[in-house]
């Protein structure tokens, strides 16, 4: 499963005609500012990029519009989760990085809103995966399949806010929820993810709301890992 075709075809259109747009527009005010705003920044630049004659300086400001818009397009599909469902197991993939959850260790999975939740016997997170993808594909692929299906989360009564210095944490734990607390403010997807890993190998999982973190504690066991 990966995010509607039409929905990169719609990228692959709509962002080089709004990065074109955006380009002339600036052309634009570019030939307007150097003509009539002399104490404009960085005026001999302006001057310089006013001086380029036309079609050369249109076109080239649709040209390079268009290639940034392009950029922005292979970025978005690179960066969109894709599932592959089989009864052996899940494959997630993102990013070119693909990681495949066996069968048996999945116990229920669930649509929290915008995100994937794949649950482990143990009752924690083997995946929280945010994407584009409509909730009804994914509970029919992944029912078709076997797998069971959840209305909501049945942990979610569970979940406390996390303050830092909170007491009953594993050790280590408090110092890498104040990391990721940092992570968010930062908007660091990758350390956000890395941490949230560490976390569940300590027994913690961790959901987030409007950058505060919420946990709920897991009795792991070492065939858990």
């Amino acid at each position: 499963m990966t995010e509607p075709g039409w929905l990169f075809a719609l990228y692959f259109v709509l962002f080089p005609v709004i990065g074109a747009a955006a380009l002339w527009v600036v052309k634009l005010i570019v030939d307007w500012g150097a003509a009539t705003l002399s104490w404009l920044p960085f005026e001999d630049i302006v001057k310089f990029l006013a001086s380029i004659p036309d079609p050369q300086a249109t076109l080239g400001a649709l040209a390079l519009g268009a290639a940034g818009g392009l950029f922005v397009a292979f970025m978005a599909k690179y960066e969109s989760l894709e599932v592959l469902v089989s009864p052996e197991g899940i494959t997630l993939t993102r990013k070119g990085e693909s990681r495949t959850i066996p069968a048996d260790r999945v116990n229920g999975a669930f649509w929290d809103g915008k995100a994937l939740v794949l649950l482990g016997r143990d009752g924690g997170e083997l995946a929280r995966e945010t994407s584009d993808l409509k909730e009804g594909p994914v509970h029919e692929t992944l029912t078709a399949h076997g797998y069971t299906w959840l209305d909501g989360d049945p942990y979610r009564e569970e979940f406390r806010r996390w303050v830092e210095g909170v007491p009953g944490l594993p050790p280590g734990a408090d110092a890498l929820l104040k990391a990721r607390a940092k992570a968010l403010e930062k908007d660091d997807a990758h350390d956000i993810a890395e941490l949230r890993d560490e976390l569940a190998r300590l027994g913690v999982v961790v959901r987030d709301h409007k950058k505060r973190q919420h946990y709920r504690l897991v009795e792991r066991s070492p065939g858990d890992e």
